[in-house]
């Protein structure tokens, strides 16, 4: 493994370290301590911006410094590819959009009697964690592949499951045995079993 793959690496385990740090309970806390219930309303938007711009000094160094080329899938099934990222993208869109109350902090804090009910909508009568699905398949669907971003892409399909099993635990404790019911029913990533909002719902005695 080469110097700059070390550095590459480096780099992707202090974004994962900070992007975890902004999603644990324990800053959400310190937060809220601070800015109050304000917050609710902005930290998601903070959350994703402090993301992306962290993101980008990562995609300069594959962009700049690619490493050894692998291989490159030429058309017509290069824009096949393109087609499932766009529809990746479009699915990441959903999992924000659909995700009310999850992302409430103040949702996430309040206890157990005051937390509003599991509400399942749009993307997640499909699957558990649509981020997990659609940024996998963003990073595998790219049509070519080069060493350094091989590696990258392991380890970022490491964190996105790590990632994934952080948001259940979340999860469990923001809505307990709603969720447990509706993680016995729902898949994780793959969506194969055909269920219903108003299924689902009814299933784990969620009132919508």
């Amino acid at each position: 493994m080469s110097w700059f793959i070390l550095i590459q690496v480096a780099y992707l385990v202090a974004f994962a370290t900070i992007h975890s740090l902004l999603a644990s309970r324990q800053f959400k806390i310190f937060i809220w301590h601070f800015f109050g219930q304000e917050m609710d309303r902005w930290y998601m938007k903070f959350f994703i911006l402090i993301a992306a711009i962290t993101v980008i000094p990562l995609v300069l160094m594959m962009i700049l410094f690619p490493g050894k080329k692998l291989y490159v899938v030429r058309s017509p099934w290069r824009w096949l590819m393109f087609f499932g990222q766009i529809l990746a993208g479009l699915g990441i869109m959903l999992g924000f959009r659909d995700a009310y109350p999850r992302f409430s902090i103040g949702q996430q804090l309040s206890k157990a009697e005051e937390v509003e009910p599991l509400r399942n909508r749009g993307i997640y009568c499909f699957v558990r964690d649509p981020f997990l699905l659609s940024g996998v398949i963003s990073i595998w669907l790219t049509p070519f592949m080069t060493t350094r971003l091989f590696v990258i892409y392991i380890l970022t399909s490491v964190y996105l499951y790590l990632g994934s099993l952080h948001w259940e635990s979340r999860m469990m404790a923001q809505f307990g045995k709603e969720y447990e019911d509706y993680r016995k029913k729902m898949p994780r990533m793959i969506p194969w079993k055909r269920n219903s909002c108003s299924e689902i719902n009814k299933q784990i005695k969620v009132q919508v």
